[in-house]
């Protein structure tokens, strides 16, 4: 089992990662009790789900609750369904695929409206508050964000003051946009003890001095519940704080992991939904006397986003696995369930924040080109792209904006390599020679992916090289060269992208249908063209800002040759995939 970003710096082999061709039967009976709740209660209400409607929500949350959908990640002794996280990863997906805003409404109580007493609560906060929360009895809501304080959370003015009869804590001051405090029953507040000590408290909403503004009106999801929760004098037992005065943090980050996790996942799903649905329209439309997926621009999109949702459902199930692991590792047995998926989602922080841009802008990409084949119809409320096109837009905003996770990926990885947890010196010191001495990969075979892996492990060498010249450039400064940070945490997710797609191929090969690789294979090829294109630019771009001279000429030139691609026809590879997302008429591998 490798450690949290370690398959930057070691080999990764197809048996080592998990994939969805590897869905046992429970795998799928939850993927069909999904489906059929989405399609029966969600999709068939259309437009109702797109509107406030607190009855309406807790109906629905009753009944998701009611079939085990809510408490995948909840403890069984807490009447939880304590499912494995690619069963808690497959509800997320399929909830994506046609939930509408009420995705969002089932995605904020299950992850940071629940986990972080889940994960950290004492036995009598989880027996109080769990089996309601599992049930959808209960609605569970996160304080964090404040009209001053959004990504830098720990600027809080939230306050907590310390009764003088030491039994209750009284909080003051205001959360915005607070998902689900319309109708929620408990919202997990974030607030400084003494001005001073983040510290997280479980708040029932129907406390005395709470106070609700006006459901914001949003340009998408707007049918969940979005408004400020304000606190004036309100008392909070001190027993209800959760891990201690000043851990607040600790149960931000871990449940916002989760969270950042479930969000790609739920952001795959939702754009699953907007390709068949644009694949269907491409199908349906003539122009010119012909569909419009006749026509060759329209066969490149529609290749491209078949593309990325690939690779996007590969690193889903392979990050979903590696949690799993972790939770169930031998180091971790004496640990309960909740502090066992803390450390989990702490070792694999690099990972989750992969998924979460990752996944968020694989859904942009794939409903903005949803519009565009849509054409004019696409732009008109009412139609299903224009939904997701709207509903789309929030993901890259919330759970840690996209441009905090990229700091965080690269953030996370030198600080490790500081303590020693993540040899990046030794890596480079390795690479650096193997880098000088390589060949540009110039033949391609059409029925494997033997070049693929060597330019695989190019761009692995090549983002290491890049990564240890900032580090030693910067030292503890590189924080604050987010320009640099941002571009390396690019190059960290392409090679996730590529690595899982890869290896999930391999995979496909080596079954007993190998046959069924033969359009990811394609993909696979496209896939690494474009992307070590992008990695060129990329490591140009960072080594610019790094050095100069010589040694700059030098390891441009170390760029140039190792993300050489050999002559791929990638038009006739895209319209080889095109071709069988169209026959298909949605997304299936």
């Amino acid at each position: 089992m490798l450690n949290g970003g370690h398959f930057l710096i070691q080999s990764v082999t197809p048996e080592q990662i998990f994939t969805p061709e590897e869905f046992t039967k429970e795998h799928n009976a939850i993927s069909k009790a999904v489906k059929d709740f989405v399609t029966g209660e969600l999709v068939s209400r259309g437009e109702e789900i797109e509107k406030i409607n607190y009855e309406l929500s807790r109906e629905l949350m009753l009944k998701a609750g009611e079939l085990g959908l809510l408490s995948a990640d909840i403890p069984e002794e807490f009447d939880g369904m304590e499912l494995d996280k690619i069963s808690s990863a497959l509800i997320s997906e399929r909830f994506g695929e046609g939930g509408g805003s009420f995705t969002l409404t089932e995605l904020n109580h299950t992850g940071i409206g629940t986990l972080p007493v889940a994960l950290f609560g004492t036995d009598e906060h989880k027996k109080k508050y769990l089996p309601g929360l599992a049930s959808g009895e209960l609605i569970g809501a996160f304080g964090l964000t404040e009209p001053e304080a959004g990504s830098d959370a720990l600027n809080a003015k939230t306050t907590a003051e310390l009764s003088e009869d030491g039994k209750y804590y009284v909080l003051n001051g205001t959360k915005a946009f607070i998902t689900n405090a319309g109708f929620g029953d408990l919202i997990f507040t974030m607030a400084k003890v003494d001005g001073k000590y983040f510290t997280c408290f479980i708040v029932e909403m129907d406390s005395e001095g709470i106070s609700l503004d006006e459901e914001e009106d949003k340009m998408g999801v707007k049918g969940t519940s979005t408004c400020s929760v304000i606190f004036k004098d309100v008392n909070v037992p001190v027993e209800n704080v959760i891990a201690g005065v000043g851990k607040g943090h600790v149960i931000a980050l871990n449940a916002l992991n989760m969270g950042r996790f479930k969000v790609g996942a739920i952001c795959i799903g939702n754009a699953k939904n907007a390709f068949g649905e644009a694949v269907r329209y491409s199908k349906q439309r003539v122009q010119f006397g012909v569909s419009i997926c006749e026509f060759g621009l329209i066969k490149e999109k529609i290749a491209d986003m078949g593309i990325l949702l690939f690779a996007g459902e590969s690193m889903i199930y392979r990050t979903a696995d590696l949690l799993q692991k972790k939770i169930y590792a031998p180091e971790n047995s004496q640990d309960d369930i909740g502090l066992r998926t803390a450390k989990s989602l702490e070792e694999y922080l690099v990972e989750c924040s992969i998924m979460k841009i990752f996944g968020t802008e694989a859904q942009d990409f794939v409903v903005d080109e949803a519009v565009q084949i849509f054409g004019g119809y696409g732009y008109i409320h009412g139609n299903p792209a224009e939904l997701a096109y709207r509903n789309s837009r929030p993901n890259r905003i919330w759970e840690g904006s996209n441009e905090i996770n990229r700091i965080v990926i690269t953030s996370t990885l030198t600080k490790r390599a500081d303590k020693g947890a993540f040899d990046l010196a030794s890596s480079f010191n390795d690479v650096s020679g193997k880098l000088e001495k390589a060949e540009s990969v110039t033949t391609d075979m059409p029925d494997n992916l033997d070049a693929q892996a060597k330019m695989l492990e190019s761009a692995k060498m090549l983002t290491v090289f890049v990564m240890e010249k900032a580090h030693v450039k910067h030292g503890k400064g590189l924080k604050n060269e987010q320009e640099v940070t941002g571009t390396i945490s690019d190059m960290v997710i392409a090679v996730y992208s590529i690595e899982s797609s890869i290896l999930r191929t391999i995979k496909m090969l080596k079954g007993k249908k190998p046959s069924k690789a033969d359009i990811p294979v394609k993909m696979c090829k496209v896939l690494v063209n474009s992307s070590m294109e992008k990695m060129a630019g990329m490591a140009k771009k960072c080594l610019i800002a790094c050095e100069e001279g010589e040694q700059l000429t030098k390891d441009l030139n170390i760029v140039k040759k190792v993300t050489s691609a050999p002559a791929v026809n990638t038009i006739d590879l895209r319209r080889d995939i095109s071709a069988y997302f169209i026959r298909k008429g949605r997304y299936t591998i």
